[in-house]
């Protein structure tokens, strides 16, 4: 049997996300993939919201998007069906990353072996122990690991959490059946002016966006990684009957002229694939009764499911685990304040629950009915005024999160700003200075005063002394998250609260 600081239990984003962020706190992690090799699997298209500048801050976006761009906002969205115009906001929260899911995976393998975590492929969790001292895991084949603790990123159906006991309240809803195929349509039925799909008989469909009628949804979504035809249907629609065969692009032609109402030239797709065709029916929405149970913890689907529509999935779970994974490194190496661990589950159980209440209100959105289309139109109307755009903006992004860190400033519990520093060596974005995932003091104040005297003897916080302008703060202490700890916007920082800070984030 072998010993190891953490094992992980899923190669999919989240866990491998986790695995980077514990090895830049200096952790190796073992990391355990029942599956042999990385999956051709379509899933997610993209990234979506805060997740966007995360990656960013870790210096993966580059990677992920094939350039040096930092990232960019969408000048429109799509929530419940809805256009949500955003090209009006000053501050326009919504990023996005138009890369499939997996080359993420592939990208976020590639950093975490480079960091040095251990990738075991074709290696499934079977078994788990735990005691007061470590978890011993058990694995297909007979093998054992003894480990300090085992962290589930397994998926909706994760093992983890049925071997350790965990609930999984929640819903299933099975009214619904969605088909998705990479497909294509005529070249001469894209309007030149949107690149929307104009559909014979029936009219123009904009490119990206969610078109409901009162049969269901149809999606046309031309991306770089190729053209997605997506339908949903409501059982009144479909009837009981389910094929039992795998889905076909015939399916998805006769479904989309029951959503339209006409025959939809959907052709097969271009180039040599993967290409997905799926079907899919119901869904689930649930959240886990506890993120820890012990020397157990869980992050991502493990942890909640939830609605795919607005895309917040990943979002979600990868800053499950960057929120994770540096508190879990400072418990394991014994440098972690009194309660860190625990204050996983407290911050980031809000930012799932918030996140099933916002898509199951735009399932609602979406569903037959005319008293569903009273509502549409109502809401049409409130999404014309931008403090509300600005709202939805915010908490699709997970931009509006505040986590309680103590303190009264503005940003205390908030994602640090986007700043771009000046110092002697020049202008450096605060990304750039992220990249380390270590705790960051930013001295914005006119002499520095500050970052000089807590330079010496915190070996747990990186110092950087600059100026910014239109800076929101003269002070901020960042986490390795990238929320803010502590901030101050006096001439002269509050020394003694900093100090209290460090100490409460870490034992610094």
């Amino acid at each position: 049997m072998t010993t190891e600081d953490v094992v992980i239990a899923g190669a999919g984003p989240n866990g491998l996300m986790l695995a980077c962020e514990l090895s830049l706190a200096g952790v190796r992690p073992v990391v355990l993939e029942r599956l042999s090799g990385h999956t051709k699997e379509h899933r997610a298209n993209g990234l979506v919201g805060q997740v966007v500048r995360l990656l960013d801050r870790r210096g993966l976006h580059e990677r992920l998007s094939g350039n040096q761009d930092p990232p960019f906002a969408v000048p429109r969205y799509v929530f419940g069906a809805l256009p949500l115009e955003l090209s009006g906001l000053d501050d326009n929260p919504l990023t996005i990353l138009p890369v499939p899911q997996h080359r993420i995976e592939e990208v976020l393998a590639e950093r975490a072996v480079e960091l040095g975590a251990e990738i075991r492929r074709g290696h499934e969790l079977t078994g788990l122990r735990q005691d007061a001292d470590g978890v011993t895991v058990e694995v297909a084949g007979g093998d054992r690991i003894r480990t300090s603790y085992l962290v589930g990123a397994d998926g909706g159906h994760s093992t983890t959490r049925k071997l350790a006991g965990i609930g999984f309240p929640g819903v299933t809803r099975d009214n619904t059946i969605s088909r998705q195929a990479h497909a294509s349509v005529p070249a001469e039925l894209i309007d030149p002016a949107t690149g929307g799909f104009t559909v014979p008989g029936y009219g123009l469909i904009p490119p990206l966006m969610h078109h409901r009628t009162e049969r269901g949804l149809f999606v046309y979504a031309p991306m770089r990684h190729g053209t997605m035809v997506i339908t949903m249907e409501f059982s009144a629609d479909f009837g009981a009957d389910v094929p039992d065969e795998p889905m076909t692009l015939d399916e998805l032609r006769a479904s989309a002229r029951r959503v339209l109402g006409v025959d939809v030239p959907i052709l097969p797709p271009e180039g040599d694939g993967p290409h997905l065709v799926r079907r899919l029916t119901g869904g689930n929405t649930r959240i886990a009764d506890r993120f820890r149970d012990g020397r157990v913890l869980l992050v991502g689907d493990a942890a909640h499911v939830h609605s795919a529509i607005g895309g917040p999935g990943l979002n979600l779970g990868l800053q499950d685990a960057v929120n994770l994974g540096w508190k879990l490194a400072a418990e394991v190496r014994g440098r972690a304040p009194a309660g860190l661990l625990d204050t996983y589950e407290s911050e980031r159980r809000p930012a799932s629950e918030r996140v099933v209440m916002h898509t199951q209100a735009q399932s609602a959105l979406i569903a037959p009915g005319s008293d569903v289309t009273a509502l549409r139109e109502l809401c049409t109307e409130l999404l014309r005024d931008k403090g509300n755009v600005r709202h939805i903006a915010a908490m699709m992004a997970g931009a509006d999160l505040r986590y309680e860190v103590g303190g009264t400033h503005p940003l205390a519990g908030r994602w640090a700003p986007d700043l771009v520093l000046h110092n002697e060596n020049g202008p450096v974005r605060l990304a750039e200075l992220t990249r380390s995932a270590r705790p960051l003091l930013l001295d914005l104040t006119e002499d520095g005063t500050l970052g000089r005297e807590l330079s010496g003897g915190h070996d747990r916080v990186d110092t950087v002394t600059a100026r910014a302008e239109a800076a929101p703060a003269t002070a901020l202490l960042v986490r390795p998250d990238g929320y803010v700890a502590w901030a101050s916007s006096s001439a002269r920082p509050d020394g003694g609260a900093l100090r209290a800070a460090m100490a409460r984030w870490f034992d610094a």
